[in-house]
């Protein structure tokens, strides 16, 4: 079933300048454009998460049965304020031959594609990409559903993420009831910051969000991690039917992210027959080489340039 994403509640908020760049800018983006999201109206909010089960067990004859009950606790799900800001000289917006507004429109288009560009890196590496924002999937992955591609050429490493997305397990929460605009442009007095004393009047615009990550259950998020270039040491359909065999029967999980050099990795390693021939669609230099994959059994491959190949091998 289709989930809510962050573009549809920007579309809620009815801004259609926004919209439109947010359609523009966000199609590398699948992070942010195919996760599940909600808003809130604060800024918070506990979840009740059951950590552990009753012990359950048979019973002799006038004998007395196990009494247990499940362990639970809450977790705190927080937003932290994300708020680029824009400050253009009036003189040099009012020059542009198709007006201040035209000017400050291409501005916002960059800010919104560089906010989309650090809201899908903290998705992945959290407080490792910014420790002011919001924890990432990295953060919050277990061991128990990672699997080791044992890399060894340093800072050459690369993760491929599984997740599950809905209501309670992975999904976006976007506090102060989702707000995700640019303001009005406002045109107020500011300073050179290399000369304070000298001030100019600019132009001034922001968007003011509250963006935070909801991992509802750790079964919903796996990776497999150190994928590099080394020979033995990428990413193919082996390694991803050992990852996906560490998740429980019904964790499977809804998609799976990766960068283009694990694609292209996957591609290589596969070969096709075709009509009883080895060979398949696409012959290059090399010869002929699988189609581009988009899915491992059964699961959508998105591809995503958020996800580093550079990552230390730890």
């Amino acid at each position: 079933m289709p989930v809510p994403t962050l573009l549809d509640i920007v579309k809620k908020n009815g801004s259609d300048p926004v919209v439109g760049l947010v359609d523009e800018t966000t199609k590398a983006h699948p992070e942010i454009t195919a996760v599940a999201a909600r808003t809130i109206k604060g800024i918070s909010f506990k979840t009740w998460v059951r950590t552990g089960l009753p012990a359950t067990g048979f019973r002799n004859a006038n004998e007395g049965g196990i009494v247990d009950h499940s362990q639970y606790e809450n977790r705190l799900i927080d937003t932290y304020i994300f708020n680029p800001r824009i400050e253009v000289d009036k003189a040099v917006a009012d020059a542009d031959e198709d007006g201040a507004a035209a000017f400050l429109t291409y501005e916002m288009q960059g800010t919104l594609e560089s906010s989309f560009q650090t809201l899908g890196k903290q998705f992945y590496y959290g407080r490792a990409n910014d420790a002011k924002g919001f924890p990432g999937l990295i953060d919050m992955v277990s061991a128990t559903y990672t699997q080791d591609a044992g890399g060894t050429t340093a800072n050459t490493g690369t993760s491929v993420w599984g997740i599950k997305t809905g209501e309670k397990l992975v999904q976006w929460v976007w506090g102060a009831n989702g707000q995700f605009q640019p303001s009005d442009v406002m045109v107020q007095r500011v300073t050179d910051s290399n000369t304070p004393a000298k001030p100019y009047t600019a132009y001034i615009q922001e968007i003011l969000a509250r963006p935070g990550l909801q991992i509802g259950n750790i079964r919903g998020v796996g990776r497999i991690k150190k994928i590099t270039d080394d020979n033995g040491h990428t990413l193919t359909d082996s390694l991803l039917a050992q990852w996906l065999a560490l998740f429980e029967v019904g964790w499977r999980p809804d998609l799976i992210l990766m960068n283009r050099r694990a694609r292209r990795q996957l591609q290589q390693s596969r070969t096709v027959t075709l009509f009883g021939q080895a060979g398949g669609k696409f012959r290059g230099s090399e010869g002929t080489i699988a189609p581009v994959p988009t899915e491992y059994d059964g699961i959508p491959i998105l591809v995503t340039d958020s996800i580093s190949n550079t990552e230390a091998l730890t």
